[in-house]
């Protein structure tokens, strides 16, 4: 499953709760100011609780940052990553 999504995370197979999520972390990551309240309502549907959802946006958020600091100071994988 973790290749599919990290091949095209628009058309993985993947579960309801972990569709939600997937849609939800690229919407966050290609449209952050879009999210609003309604945003949430997705991952309410697959039983995202409160505190997943927290969880959830924090991760996400770190990896975004990780991963734009990374690029803007040229950072390069080490082979074999």
């Amino acid at each position: 499953m973790g290749a599919a999504v990290a091949a095209d995370p628009d058309a993985a197979p993947l579960h309801p709760r972990s569709r939600a999520l997937v849609d939800f972390a690229l919407s966050l990551t290609r449209s952050p100011g879009a999210i609003a309240e309604e945003s949430l309502s997705p991952l309410r549907a697959a039983g995202v609780t409160d505190r997943g959802v927290h969880d959830a946006v924090n991760v996400i958020a770190y990896f975004n940052y990780v991963n734009r600091v990374a690029l803007g100071l040229g950072v390069e994988l080490e082979s074999g990553a």
